[in-house]
């Protein structure tokens, strides 16, 4: 069993060029979560928390400090070690679900399982355990466009979790419902979340579904602090 932490900021840094010249935008972060930890990310728009998230998620690569999965530092891996990692540990749930139109609600959540190596038959029997667990029984062969909008994104956040990664980030998962559906979805992603030990970090500007989270964090000055 790996003992580090699923998840660890150590002084990150990121900065953008512009026309006006470097931007900073993160300068030294540091965050760590632990298994089965669920930090709410609350920060104004423009602050850096999809940028933090990128980080995380192994999408960029700090300009500075080390972004540490599972206990091995990723800054210096090639693209292809960084994908492999992504693929196997590290599951990410946008606003907008980002569903492979073409393909069912099974399909969308068994994709990413064969691309990680598992076997057909398996990645389709995972893909209907989670639909069911977020109760989505009955629409394992409807395409995105024939499901609502709650629905699309409880199968996002299914196929964020088809590989049993060990470290979940999300970027505003709910912020496209409305109140009910935003509240069942948010229900049912804690619930499977804390009941597989998961780290999460789930960015929201959502205050009721903040409160719901194990702590809150913000961005004060690039780098994160308490809420």
């Amino acid at each position: 069993m790996n003992d580090h932490p699923p998840l660890r900021l150590a002084g990150v840094e990121r900065r953008y060029r512009t026309e006006a010249g470097e931007l900073p935008v993160l300068r030294g972060a540091d965050l760590t979560l632990s298994a089965g930890e669920i930090v709410a990310l609350v920060a104004p728009s423009g602050t850096g928390k999809s940028t933090l998230l990128h980080l995380a998620g192994l999408l960029e690569k700090p300009d500075g400090g080390e972004v540490h999965v599972a206990g091995r530092a990723a800054g210096s891996l090639s693209d292809e070690a960084r994908t492999a990692i992504r693929r196997t540990t590290i599951g990410f749930v946008y606003q907008f679900h980002h569903l492979l139109p073409e393909f069912t609600a099974e399909e969308n959540i068994a994709l990413p399982q064969m691309a990680a190596g598992v076997a057909r038959g398996a990645a389709g029997a995972r893909a209907r355990e989670l639909l069911a667990a977020f109760g989505l029984t009955g629409r394992e062969s409807h395409r995105p466009g024939k499901l609502s909008g709650g629905e699309q994104q409880r199968v996002a956040i299914a196929r964020a979790l088809a590989n049993r990664p060990r470290v979940l980030l999300a970027d505003e998962p709910t912020g496209n419902l409305d109140v009910g559906t935003s509240d069942r979805v948010f229900a049912e992603l804690l619930e499977q979340v804390r009941g597989h030990g998961v780290a999460a970090l789930i960015a929201t500007h959502n205050p009721e579904l903040a409160r719901r989270m194990d702590r809150i964090v913000t961005l004060r000055d690039g780098k994160v602090a308490p809420a």
